[in-house]
């Protein structure tokens, strides 16, 4: 990955060229994830986006061509709801290395019933933290053989307000959709801060950071047909909000510093400059629940034992 002078502060407009560079995106081709790709795809790196829906990947490769001139991308067939599919994601990858994951795919339900994946866990719980669990496991030698590799998790502000409940961990005794989702995204939060300490302890030259978009809204995104289309009537009524929140563009902000950064640190969490909602990305205070060490290691065993995986996820 190319250096950046550390002269010039970073400007989310004129990022650093990292020709050469692998980057996978889970949930590449939508929202956050899309905006990220586009963002890494004009930096000349190979962008590959994960995504189990082949039209919806089709469309936003062709969107960010259309954008991003000569624009180096690939779609890798992603299922994180069936544990199968991250379990093989390095082999149809067909890389030598992989200098950055950013794990961003993730299903958010707003009302019940509860319901699972192929695996029979907890559908968010399963998906959006299981799924990238096993996908680290997969992935683990292909970063480490990167100079420099980088595991960026897409936490949410959702997760403050949140306790895990590991003995209760896939809310089998009393789902409630939107507890149950901040709590899948505590985990991934809390996976990822763990990662690195994990990594740290092996002398992995793999870092572990955690960014998350702050408010990001569609009705504030530009649109990207045919992605998503945001009328100008739209824009105008959602003008007042972009006091507090942003568009999903500017979401992928403090993701793509995550990656790109030669200044940022493995074990720190990126976000929003303003309330942690939204402006430029800043490097933030972690709240002492995401990174408790007692709960990540519970957390962590609980995850292996679920996803069928070793947990010293292949790093050495």
């Amino acid at each position: 990955m190319t250096s950046v002078s550390q002269s010039r502060p970073w400007d989310v407009h004129r990022l650093p060229a990292a020709e050469g560079s692998s980057f996978l995106v889970t949930g590449g081709n939508a929202g956050i994830g899309y905006f990220a790709a586009e963002q890494l795809a004009a930096t000349g790196a190979f962008v590959v986006i994960g995504s189990r829906d082949r039209a919806k990947a089709d469309a936003a490769m062709a969107s960010i061509r259309s954008r991003v001139p000569g624009a180096r991308l690939r779609h890798l067939p992603l299922d994180l709801a069936d544990l199968s599919s991250p379990r093989t994601a390095a082999d149809r990858l067909d890389l030598d290395r992989l200098d950055a994951v950013v794990y961003n795919a993730g299903v958010a339900l707003d009302d019940p019933p509860r319901q699972e994946t192929r695996d029979g866990h907890e559908l968010m719980f399963g998906t959006n933290h299981l799924g990238h669990f096993a996908l680290t496991s997969s992935l683990a030698p292909l970063l480490s053989a990167a100079p420099a590799g980088r595991v960026v998790t897409v936490g949410s502000f959702a997760a403050r307000s949140e306790r895990l409940d590991l003995g209760d961990p896939q809310s089998t005794q009393d789902y409630r959709p939107k507890r149950t989702y901040g709590r899948s995204k505590l985990a991934q939060m809390s996976f990822g801060f763990e990662l690195d300490r994990r990594l740290r302890a092996v002398g992995s030259t793999v870092l572990s950071v955690v960014a998350h978009p702050g408010g990001a809204l569609d009705s504030l995104t530009p649109s990207r047909p045919p992605l998503g289309v945001t009328s100008p009537g739209e824009r105008l009524r959602a003008l007042p909000s972009a006091l507090v929140v942003q568009g999903k563009d500017a979401g992928a902000w403090p993701v793509v510093r995550a990656v790109l950064d030669p200044a940022v640190a493995g074990g720190e969490l990126w976000g929003p400059r303003v309330f942690g909602l939204r402006g430029v990305p800043r490097r933030e205070p972690i709240p002492a629940h995401m990174a408790d060490p007692a709960v990540a290691a519970r957390l962590w065993a609980v995850s292996g034992e679920l996803a069928g995986v070793d947990p010293r996820l292949g790093f050495r």
